[in-house]
């Protein structure tokens, strides 16, 4: 399963096409226009706005089943958990087709419960690739997501992060930034050395 990239512009997130599943859904709805006939299940890594801002448009598109960790499920219809306020915007206002949990698999993809950045984070996981959609939790260049908004808490994004470092990881694939695909696994340990500091 290859996974495609989809550029985020500005301040909104990067998505990924990974087979069926669209990873995130912060991108101009045109910039799916090659996958609706593929797409059938829309994963958002968390709610915040800058990854859930077209999602309901892109639903419409591909008619995928969105789906969210339940601790963030909320943020698809309160801005002051999506931070929609902050882009002069509104939450998306839908209800999630399917709530995911820690150890869930979707089309051969495991879904991995971060909390940190926000309560209900998740990152997606390929085995077959070494591959792993890491959302806000971890970047590339070592770096990872904020903890200072509501729900945050570093504490757990250290615990997140130190739970994705004994995964065999190679394509690393973040929220923001560019990705890689290789060594994948050296940039999560230097994020994890890097919180470890904080």
């Amino acid at each position: 399963m290859t996974v495609e990239w989809i550029r985020g512009t500005g301040y909104y997130a990067n998505s990924y096409v990974c087979g069926n599943v669209l990873f995130d859904a912060g991108i101009m709805p045109d910039q799916i226009s090659g996958y609706c006939d593929e797409i059938d299940t829309i994963v958002l890594t968390h709610c915040h706005y800058d990854h859930i801002a077209h999602v309901k448009e892109i639903q419409a598109l591909t008619g995928g089943k969105v789906c969210i960790h339940h601790l963030d499920a909320p943020g698809l219809t309160e801005g002051s958990i999506s931070l929609s306020v902050m882009f002069g915007e509104r939450s998306p206002g839908i209800i999630p087709d399917r709530i995911l949990n820690d150890g869930d698999v979707i089309s051969g993809i495991k879904i991995i419960h971060t909390p940190g950045h926000t309560p209900g984070g998740i990152c997606g996981y390929i085995e077959e690739e070494k591959a792993l959609m890491s959302g806000d939790t971890v970047f590339t260049d070592g770096g990872y997501g904020r903890f200072d908004f509501p729900g945050g808490s570093a504490d757990d994004l250290e615990k997140s992060i130190d739970k994705l470092s004994v995964y065999d990881i190679e394509g690393l694939y973040p929220g923001h930034g560019i990705p890689v695909q290789s060594n994948g696994k050296g940039h999560i340990l230097s994020a994890l050395k890097m919180i470890r500091l904080y």
